[in-house]
């Protein structure tokens, strides 16, 4: 450690050969302990290792008394000689393996209830739940342990990187006001102000414009956001990204200097391989037609490939249905496929019916050639064969097909392919295949609303050359606006941004919001454009998504100390929670009693 402290000389990683014969102090928990009828051995366990500590009663009865009342999770303080251990056993799995401490002094520092789950064994399955109520015992755990050492050190290597590239980190404010920025907001009552909120942040968005605006060309921050969205596995109520903004830059300076500091962190803190260098750079339309997705899992190929043009050939119900209503039909080659049962072809129809299909079309072609599926009823042989020709299809090859709107298409299909791909075991788990995802549109039109809304943010540049579609054609404006993917995981998005405030103004009054409404949401901002904003662009990278890929884990819980459930729920302070009356009063606030839970 470099330093010792009032329990500890040394920690329990430290010791080796080198310090045998020297006496040591050592504190931590009880891992393991071994009782061998005369020797009784301990495993102290603390962050930096595992030591094994051996009780001789005839070298201090006193220690192998204290030893003999221990239990797994007692926390204790233990001194004694570094030793050899005996030829023979040796752990080669522990940094401390070739050597033991003989104990002298023993105590206990305090002892431990039965704990409701495994600490030494993180192999063992334990319910999520229990993991979350008892955190602080969790994060016990190796693995837990191991996802906190290697956030600290991704966040201190992007810190030291950033500091090198000449970037600020500038903190900005937790309560803000609220704007509409995509997701919903938390709102904060303000006890001092009846009536009124503050919000918490989504991003730190508008505040690190208005820095570049004041001349800090070059800003970052490991920021907490917080959105009051649906849950899934990669999202979190508060979650952390690095947040980052600079002036008089394009595209490809923002997306160079992130994919350097990408690659960086990659090469420092895992053994995993890179698949492209440098990332390869796809249009949204390549990607929504090719994968179904933005945010598509490049490790392996398996594309989607649209027929609706071949649909029409014969009379197969199903496809002429989805012509009719204005759809599309789109398909995927599973390689080697074509013996599988029809119970099998059934659980992958069952799967697409669950994500919103009406169900798949199935085309296997047999080892000797010949073609099974309903579309031989229907369709002449010339047409069955184009179609099998688009797809690149081979004998032993299985075909599936969804004909729906070209949402429930790409949808459903995106998501089959990543299952097809898990089953054909076509995916290295030991391989990272990022790119980035360009040529967005700045617009959708939201047919529920009514309203043209932002794809991304409100925010985001055009070309240039777009500009005058504002008008005539918004649905057609390219967006300076570019995304990261990781292994079908967006783990960043940013742009080049709008730095004119008549623009801006534009932009909101495209997505329905009058005069009045844009001046009391974004007032500010406008104002501040008209004092020389420089131009700018910046980007926003998940911390908590990219650890949990660099962790091998499954969802970003894993990867962060204290976080909620999927339903936002915070298991061991049980939060949210009623407040009392008075604490209501005070932010003059009143519950309904019949929304009261």
């Amino acid at each position: 450690m470099g330093f010792e402290v009032y329990y500890r000389t040394f920690t329990c990683g430290e010791l080796g050969p080198d310090y045998v014969g020297q006496q040591a102090t050592l504190a931590g928990w009880v891992n393991r302990r071994r009782d061998h009828g005369g020797l009784i051995f301990l495993d102290i366990r603390d962050r930096y290792g595992i030591t094994q500590v051996v009780c001789d009663p005839e070298r201090s009865p006193e220690s192998h008394r204290v030893a003999a009342e221990l239990r797994s999770e007692y926390v204790v303080q233990v001194s004694g000689k570094v030793v050899m251990r005996l030829p023979g056993t040796e752990n080669p799995h522990l940094s401390t393996g070739a050597i033991e401490i003989a104990a002298d002094q023993l105590v206990i520092l305090n002892p431990s209830r039965t704990t409701p789950f495994p600490i030494s064994n993180d192999s063992t399955p334990v319910d999520e739940s229990l993991r979350l109520k008892y955190r602080y015992l969790d994060l016990r755990r190796p693995k837990m342990r191991d996802n906190m050492i290697l956030r600290h050190r991704v966040v201190k290597l992007i810190r030291d990187y950033l500091d090198e590239q000449g970037f600020l980190e500038i903190e900005t404010p937790i309560l803000m006001k609220s704007t509409p920025e995509g997701a919903r907001d938390y709102l904060v009552p303000s006890r001092i102000y009846s009536g009124e909120f503050y919000a918490l942040p989504q991003s730190p968005q508008q505040l690190k414009q208005l820095l570049m605006v004041a001349g800090l060309d070059r800003y970052f921050q490991i920021a907490r956001c917080f959105r009051d969205e649906d849950q899934r596995a990669d999202r979190q109520p508060e979650f952390t990204q690095l947040d980052l903004e600079m002036s008089f830059v394009s595209e490809d300076d923002v997306m160079s200097l992130i994919e350097g500091l990408v690659i960086s962190l990659i090469e420092k803190t895992t053994n995993k391989r890179i698949k492209e260098l440098s990332f390869p750079r796809l249009s949204y339309k390549h990607v929504m037609d090719r994968y179904g997705t933005d945010h598509p899992d490049l490790r392996f190929d398996l594309p989607l490939v649209e027929i609706t043009d071949l649909a029409g050939a014969g009379n197969f119900g199903v496809f002429k249905n989805a012509l009719a209503a204005q759809g599309m039909v789109k398909g995927i080659r599973v390689p080697g496929a074509g013996g599988y049962s029809r119970k099998e072809v059934e659980e992958l129809t069952e799967f697409a019916r669950m994500l919103g299909a009406k169900g798949l079309v199935s085309l296997a072609i047999q080892a000797s050639g010949e073609v099974k599926s309903p579309l031989t009823k229907f369709m002449a042989g010339q047409g069955v064969q184009a179609i099998i020709d688009r797809l690149e299809g081979k004998p032993g090859d299985l075909l599936l097909f969804v004909a729906d709107s070209a949402k429930v298409c790409n949808d459903v299909l995106f998501r089959l392919r990543v299952k097809l791909a898990e089953r054909l075991k076509l995916i290295d788990q030991n391989e990272l295949a990022l790119c980035w995802v360009v040529d967005f549109p700045l617009l959708h039109y939201d047919e529920e609303a009514q309203r043209y809304d932002a794809e991304h943010n409100p925010f985001s540049g055009m070309d240039e050359e777009h500009i005058s579609r504002l008008d005539s054609d918004p649905l057609n404006v390219r967006a300076k606006q570019y995304d990261i993917i990781c292994n079908g995981y967006e783990i960043g998005g940013g742009s080049v941004r709008i730095n004119v405030a008549a623009l801006q103004h534009k932009v909101f009054s495209l997505m329905n919001m009058d005069d009045e409404q844009i001046k009391e949401q974004f007032g500010h901002m406008l104002e501040a454009f008209e004092y020389g904003a420089p131009p700018h662009g910046g980007i926003a990278l998940g911390i908590d998504r990219f650890i949990m890929l660099l962790a091998d884990e499954e969802s970003i819980r894993d990867v962060i100390a204290f976080p909620k459930t999927q339903s936002a729920m915070d298991l061991l302070m049980n939060a949210p929670s009623p407040v009392d009356d008075k604490q209501l009063r005070e932010l003059h606030l009143q519950i309904r009693p019949e929304e009261r839970r």
